[in-house]
């Protein structure tokens, strides 16, 4: 991979932050956009703006057309069996709330049990527990090892016969461990149990194929990913979709709403846009597209190789450095670019600010992963976290400034 020629297609990673060349290393939280996406949210909104579904001029079939091409590329892109089990919603916390809701009021009855994990993003905790709340069922919650990745054995001795649900994610946004996914999702089904995987850290990093893997449900975000914020998807198997009440009620979703007296009747639309009310984001998807076309063009060999690399390097020099402690797994082909850390005499926000003096940017606090740091005995920490388009230098410049704090 020609690392300058890709840096190149980035305008944002040429500013300068307090004098100092950016170095921007808190991917995990968003990630920088390339050129070509720019351009592909921009055109479509000088060319073709219009909404879609709803009108017959030539703007609107443009527009729809290239909304529903999107779902299609989508789904060719995280390998589903069909674009009409792609569910574009806002970013992977909406599409996380959207299989809580509909999937415990379809399938969840007072008794069962939804199983999570310590090691999850609030946003896989968060919206299980308020449905549960709502449904009267229960939660029960899988530990994590001293590292701070999932304790798998007791992951699986949880699964017990009134689990209906099991949700957790492929990649943690803390450590960016990457979990045995595959044999989660196996486990969840012999126990009887719906799989909800957590995609969002993994999709930018990994080569995924939701089929291969067999996930009843997967969500993710485009803006983790290079894709503008606002866009993000939902891959549910189709028979599951098919029976699970929607979300949100509004325009767009249903082909008609009958009244008649004081009774109502609705009938919806089919796959996938009975989950898709209101107006929707085209903008966002074609930003989605474009991000999908770039990453691709560079190749996933490449974008995986370069990361590792880049976490090895990381690993290597913190774990000499006697002030800072690292956590997750020490292997780095074990996780994905990132990497929480923790600097002796230094609260996070203020190796962060130190960071920042420097012109480099990461992330500090508890990452929407309070019972993971909990697990860890910390109230917060600092991550680095990595993309394709960062390099070595970057990477030497945090290390300089964290060896410095010493």
């Amino acid at each position: 991979m020609d690392i300058a020629r890709v840096r190149a297609d980035f305008p944002i990673l040429s500013r300068s932050i307090n004098g100092r060349p950016l170095a921007y290393l808190d991917n995990a939280a968003t990630t920088q956009k390339p050129e070509s996406v720019l351009k592909a949210v921009d055109g479509f909104y000088r060319t073709s703006n219009a909404n879609i579904h709803r009108g017959v001029h030539t703007l609107a079939e443009e527009a729809t057309k290239i909304y529903e091409e999107a779902h299609e590329k989508t789904a060719v892109f995280i390998g589903a069996r069909s674009w009409r089990e792609i569910v574009f919603v806002r970013n992977t916390t909406e599409a996380l709330n959207l299989a809580a809701h509909s999937v415990t009021a379809k399938y969840l009855n007072p008794g069962d049990e939804i199983l999570l994990t310590r090691m999850d993003h609030h946003s896989n905790l968060i919206p299980w527990l308020l449905a549960a709340e709502i449904r009267g069922v229960k939660t029960v919650m899988a530990g994590v090892k001293p590292d701070g990745t999932l304790d798998v054995d007791d992951f699986r001795s949880k699964l017990g016969p009134n689990v209906k649900v099991a949700a957790f994610s492929h990649v943690s946004n803390v450590t960016g461990w990457i979990s045995p996914v595959a044999d989660l999702i196996r486990w969840t089904h012999e126990a009887g149990a719906l799989a909800v995987v957590d995609g969002a850290q993994a999709v930018p990093h990994l080569n995924v194929d939701v089929a291969a893997l067999d996930a009843d449900f997967y969500a993710f975000s485009g803006h983790k990913m290079l894709a503008p914020m606002g866009i993000g998807v939902l891959y549910g198997k189709a028979d599951h979709l098919r029976h699970m009440p929607p979300f949100l009620g509004g325009g767009d979703m249903l082909e008609t709403l009958s009244v008649k007296g004081n009774a109502c009747s609705l009938c919806l639309k089919e796959l996938p846009w009975k989950f898709e009310a209101g107006t929707a984001n085209v903008g966002g998807a074609v930003g989605l597209v474009a991000a999908m076309d770039y990453l691709n063009a560079v190749g996933w060999e490449a974008i995986i190789a370069h990361e590792r690399a880049l976490t090895r390097l990381a690993l290597e020099c913190l774990g000499r450095m006697k002030h800072v402690r690292v956590y997750g797994p020490e292997d780095p082909d074990a996780r994905v670019g990132c990497v929480p850390f923790t600097v002796e005499g230094f609260s996070p926000n203020e190796t962060a600010t130190a960071l920042d003096a420097e012109g480099i940017a990461i992330r500090s606090g508890f990452h929407c992963a309070q019972p993971l740091h909990q697990s860890l005995g910390l109230p917060s920490s600092a991550r680095m976290s990595f993309y394709f388009y960062n390099t070595q230098d970057e990477v030497r410049r945090a290390l300089e400034v964290l060896d410095r704090l010493r």
